[in-house]
């Protein structure tokens, strides 16, 4: 009897040893290869797979060697922020494809192609993302179908332009706190040599705290250091090969992942928390966008005979939260930049710019209805 069992436990083992070895086949060689094939009969052209790594190496490799040069303010923007999509494009045309890993990434160019894609959202959905992205950035832009159409709906009233005008003098402050940093390092000497980036990416982090978190901003500064932490962690492997469940083997990187997730999700359950006790004192809602976030889903639920699942969950609150911070940070940043650097560029557009502004304020602090009507 025991040497039955035993036999028939050997089976189980060699079967399932099996059919993870045919699925583990399948992922790195039999389906790409498959999808390869489907997408040339199609028209469309790039590298043969390579097993498991696909295009990633070569992709690695032209973004260091794009990143070690200066670039011209005159040059070519493409190669040096997307060498390797640059790269197939000029090598393979507009109906071409990469391999990240065992998954080929389409090229779509083609307006009238682009415009069918985006009707089609039940059909052609978003790619699956790596799990680990979704422990900093986990909201609405990773739904599909009806969830995706709920959380648009009630994250639409934080972005109506009467919300926005309240939100004016929190832009203003942290403008100003930035601006008369600057103002001081010249006093002292006259005239320096700044790095604007890092101020504008704090100027950035402190806006979305004021304005996401209003009278809990210093909280909101603290989730956004860490927000900013775990970005780091989670990029590094995210650039490579995603292999299914390495998330959960206890390494080093692993657990400082899950201990700062953590103490995010901590922090902002707080802060939500406390708006709901304030909410259940009779207290007037916050202006800023979390408050504007848990009225629209009460009134969202409210309209539903309270009915929870027609709104969102605290998890899904949370979540977009976060967002708030990846979506709008290195964003806002980054566009500020690039008009300072337009600006220094064509100095006689800056000069106009600057007497607009000193024509409609003159030195008193901007409002809605001035910013409105700066037209150049």
């Amino acid at each position: 009897m025991a040497c039955g069992t035993a036999m028939v436990s050997i089976w189980i083992v060699v079967v399932s040893l099996v059919v993870l070895g045919g699925k583990l086949l399948n992922w790195i060689w039999l389906r790409p290869r498959r999808l390869e094939k489907f997408l040339r009969q199609q028209g469309f052209a790039g590298n043969s797979y390579r097993i498991l790594y696909g295009d990633l190496k070569d992709r690695t490799a032209m973004r260091e060697q794009a990143i070690s040069k200066p670039i011209n303010f005159s040059d070519d923007i493409a190669p040096r922020v997307l060498p390797s999509v640059h790269h197939t494009i000029q090598k393979y045309g507009k109906n071409s494809f990469m391999w990240f890993g065992p998954i080929p990434r389409l090229h779509i160019m083609d307006p009238e192609q682009l415009k069918t894609v985006f009707t089609l959202i039940n059909d052609i959905q978003k790619p699956v993302m790596n799990p680990l992205l979704k422990l900093f950035a986990g909201g609405v832009v990773n739904h599909e179908g009806a969830k995706w159409a709920r959380h648009r709906k009630i994250i639409n009233p934080a972005f109506h332009l009467q919300k926005l005008k309240v939100m004016v003098p929190a832009f203003y402050h942290s403008c100003y706190d930035m601006v008369s940093k600057w103002e001081s390092m010249v006093f002292e000497t006259g005239s320096c040599e700044l790095d604007v980036m890092p101020y504008l990416q704090q100027m950035a982090a402190d806006v979305i705290s004021r304005t996401a978190f209003g009278s809990s901003y210093e909280k909101g500064e603290k989730i956004f250091k860490l927000q900013t932490e775990l970005a780091l962690l989670v990029n590094q492997p995210t650039m490579g090969i995603f292999i299914p469940g390495w998330r959960f083997l206890p390494t080093k990187t692993n657990k400082k992942m899950k201990e700062i997730s953590k103490e995010i999700t901590t922090l902002i359950l707080g802060i939500i928390n406390e708006r709901e006790k304030s909410m259940s004192a009779g207290e007037a809602m916050h202006s800023d966008l979390l408050g504007i976030l848990m009225e629209s889903n009460l009134n969202e639920i409210g309209r539903h005979g309270n009915n929870k699942d027609t709104g969102m969950s605290i998890e899904d609150v949370i979540n977009e939260c976060k967002t708030f911070y990846i979506a709008g940070q290195e964003t806002t940043a980054t566009l500020l930049i690039w008009t300072m650097i337009l600006l220094s560029s064509y100095s006689e557009w800056q000069d106009r710019a600057r007497a607009e502004v000193f024509e409609i304020f003159g030195n008193k602090k901007p409002d809605f209805d001035g910013l409105s009507r700066l037209k150049v």
